[in-house]
């Protein structure tokens, strides 16, 4: 594999490793994200994907190698400081069920201390298309999965972070309001100018949102690429077949 060619990241994993008991999740891993650009992790389960991000905001942390938030050394960062600084939207969503979906989206501001919590949230929930006025005073039992997913994404954003990391964000919604919700999001990132790393385990998606795609398997790193390379320009058989399966460029 090449080396990635990002000289100042705001994101960046050097030789990462991770292990749980006799299993590799992460065998020297080395990933770059310049700002504002979106970074696709794409592989099957099991490949490290969910691993690697979660080394990005300390909820995993690496047995060896390097990871760096913004130029600074993220093993020396208070960790619940760094986590309120970078958006996280969980697979699930992960949203409080006895908080309203205002209070919900404005988690973040709100544990940052910041006045202006609850604007900050009504104005997220608006950014991902749920008005605060009709939704902010709802329960998460009382949305749909979508209008769920939309809130998550809101919490995400309302601090305004640089940095967002998704989790699967889209995966297990229906076809118009997975399409719906990945065009917000790509308008979202590019006016707010956020630097994102998206785990997904569709190749469309990854083409899709992401300026730049890292195949992942079994704990280490195929291939980084444009979408376009990736299609025209597969650097191993493993590759290739992800390709050929999900039909990418095809027509």
């Amino acid at each position: 594999m090449q080396p990635d060619p990002v000289a100042d990241p705001v994101l960046a994993a050097d030789g990462v490793v991770k292990r749980y008991g006799g299993v590799v999740a992460l065998e020297g891993v080395s990933i770059r994200a310049a700002a504002g650009e979106c970074v696709a992790l794409v592989g099957e389960s099991g490949s490290g994907k969910t691993t690697l991000l979660r080394c990005f905001n300390r909820m995993t942390e690496p047995d060896a190698g390097r990871v760096t938030v913004e130029g600074a050394d993220a093993a020396a960062a208070d960790a619940v400081e760094l986590r309120r600084r970078i958006g996280y939207v969980q697979q699930d969503g992960g949203l409080l069920p006895h908080w309203t979906v205002l209070r919900n989206a404005s988690l973040v501001p709100w544990l940052r201390g910041d006045a202006d919590a609850q604007a900050k949230g009504a104005a997220a929930l608006e950014w991902v298309g749920l008005s605060a006025a009709e939704f902010g005073g709802r329960w998460p039992r009382e949305l749909s999965g979508g209008q769920r997913q939309r809130v998550a994404i809101a919490r995400a954003l309302a601090a305004r972070p640089g940095i967002v990391l998704l989790d699967e964000p889209f995966g297990a919604l229906d076809a118009i309001t997975r399409a719906d919700l990945q065009d917000a999001f790509g308008r979202l990132r590019r006016e707010l100018g956020i630097t994102a790393i998206l785990v997904t385990h569709d190749l469309h998606e990854a083409a899709l949102l992401a300026d730049r795609i890292a195949v992942l398997r079994r704990g280490r790193i195929e291939q980084v690429a444009s979408p376009q390379t990736l299609v025209r320009a597969p650097e191993t058989e493993y590759v290739a077949g992800l390709v050929a399966r999900s039909r990418l460029g095809a027509g």
